[in-house]
């Protein structure tokens, strides 16, 4: 799951604490970030396995609803 918003400290925190919640995360190493050429953005990249496509519904309402993201893959 790839995650887009601002460029703030607390962002992957955020993105991952949402995905937390619906899947496990097994290793920080896992979750890729990238911060955009003029630094302004940033995507979150976490790998999870997905159970079900409810979960992944799930997960994509959740983060799609926040204020903070601005798009998804």
């Amino acid at each position: 799951m790839k995650v887009m918003g601002a460029n703030q400290a607390d962002f992957e925190s955020l993105v991952v604490e949402i995905i937390k919640k619906h899947a496990n995360v097994a290793e920080e190493a896992e979750i890729v970030s990238r911060v955009s050429r003029n630094g302004r953005f940033v995507s979150i990249t976490v790998h999870v396995q997905a159970e079900s496509q409810a979960q992944l519904d799930a997960m994509y309402r959740e983060l799609s609803a926040h204020e903070r993201v601005l798009m998804m893959l």
